[in-house]
């Protein structure tokens, strides 16, 4: 199959982490046989080959300004729960933008003698739309993809839910991350019947267990080679729930006064839970890293104790590649009972699962993990295991082909008065 495909971020370069599923998804794709070209709005800081791991970039154009230079790229959002008001001075430019390179690749295809046999949009909002009407007008079948954002926004106006209805309509497919995602769009307008949940994948020999990453991120911290570690990982933003984990952090204290706190990442939260840890009092056993390339968080997973995901529905988040990515480093993790999480992992099996918004909880049971290590290591190892049977790109590729075969068998053949 030619497949094209629309998203709103990408990996800015080789082993940053701005939305690196995308990289993922159209390379897995790619890899089993099929074409696939991916547009995405430009960026100052993109730096990227042409072609990628089999897979055809084409960004384009849409800013008249350059202060209008923020269509994805997890800067549209502010916490990704209010739009910046420049993304919505931005977003007629870069809406009509992407329905015009949709439109302009799909006839180039054709002219070549190479047509496109689908539209696959990632995140019904903002892609849906402007990948819909090109699609409808060449007799093309579409498939969107939810993500998380683009759901939690359609929940919260009128006006965006319509305008993701309206996509979901012309949809001979929807996909979603997590069964919660699923449900969501459902409510919102997408057929339950063309409506499949299709989990995140990691690469198990990117992030696996590294018995050498323990010392090393280590004396990189400032620790002795004993030190407990705790890892959270993310962006930070609200729907993480950094907040929460730190105010669980000096009860994790009390117990295991000699653990470390590392928070990975970057975001517009940064400077708040800075200030939140020092009004904590707990900056000393804190380390706020920055954002690392993926090499670098690989091991700071493989070097954790416990890895920490306490995500909030402050924002939906579907499936956070960075649990599947821990549980691959065959890391314990504790995890929020919060969007995809119960999909894939069962609380005392593959790791501890708390309720939301729960500090105690939170803390109790990262202490739990520090102090019984035989349980670290057995659900670690258990976690290790799900995600090398089911949890992979591999597989994942292989269930969106799925998808998108029965999105291609749907759409009428050529003369056909079905509607």
């Amino acid at each position: 199959m030619r497949i094209l495909m629309l998203a709103s971020s990408f990996p800015k370069w080789p082993g940053e982490t701005t939305a690196p599923f995308i990289e993922e998804i159209a390379a897995g794709v790619a890899a089993r046989g099929h074409a696939v070209t991916l547009l995405l709005p430009e960026h100052p800081e993109l730096r990227r080959d042409p072609v990628v791991r089999g897979v055809r970039l084409r960004p384009f154009r849409y800013a008249p300004h350059p202060a209008l230079r923020i269509w994805g790229y997890a800067q549209s959002l502010l916490s990704d729960t209010q739009i910046k008001r420049r993304t919505l001075v931005a977003a007629p430019f870069a809406l009509a933008a992407s329905c015009a390179a949709v439109a302009r690749e799909l006839a180039a295809g054709r002219a070549a003698g190479r047509p496109y046999h689908l539209v696959h949009a990632h995140w019904v909002l903002p892609n849906g739309p402007p990948a819909a009407l090109p699609a409808a007008v060449q007799a093309l079948p579409l498939v969107v993809s939810l993500h998380g954002s683009d759901i939690y926004l359609a929940e919260q106006h009128w006006a965006m839910a319509l305008a993701a209805r309206a996509a979901f309509r012309a949809a001979a497919m929807v996909t979603a991350c997590s069964g919660d995602l699923r449900e969501r769009g459902v409510r919102l307008g997408a057929r339950p019947e063309v409506s499949r949940v299709i989990p995140y994948g990691v690469n198990p020999a990117q992030f696996r267990p590294d018995p050498t990453a323990r010392a090393a991120v280590r004396a990189e911290l400032g620790l002795a080679g004993d030190a407990p570690l705790v890892v959270g990982l993310g962006r930070l933003v609200a729907k993480k729930g950094f907040g929460v984990l730190l105010e669980a952090w000096p009860a994790v204290l009390r117990a295991c006064p000699h653990a470390t706190l590392a928070i990975v990442g970057y975001g517009d939260l940064r400077d708040a839970l800075e200030r939140q840890a020092a009004d904590l009092g707990v900056m000393a056993r804190v380390r706020f890293t920055g954002q690392l390339p993926r090499d670098r968080a690989a091991a700071y997973m493989a070097a954790a104790d416990v890895f920490v995901l306490p995500i909030v529905r402050e924002g939906v988040d579907g499936l956070p590649n960075v649990l599947l990515e821990a549980m691959s480093a065959g890391r314990a993790v504790v995890a929020s009972r919060v969007a995809g999480v119960p999909d894939v992992v069962d609380d005392g099996v593959h790791g501890l699962v708390v309720p939301e918004r729960d500090p105690a909880a939170l803390a109790a049971a990262i202490v739990r993990l520090i102090s019984e290590p035989d349980l670290a290591a057995r659900l670690g190892a258990t976690a290790r295991a799900c995600v090398e049977q089911e949890l992979t790109w591999d597989r994942a590729a292989e269930r969106l082909e799925s998808a998108f075969q029965v999105a291609v068998a749907s759409r009428p053949p050529a003369g056909s008065n079905r509607p």
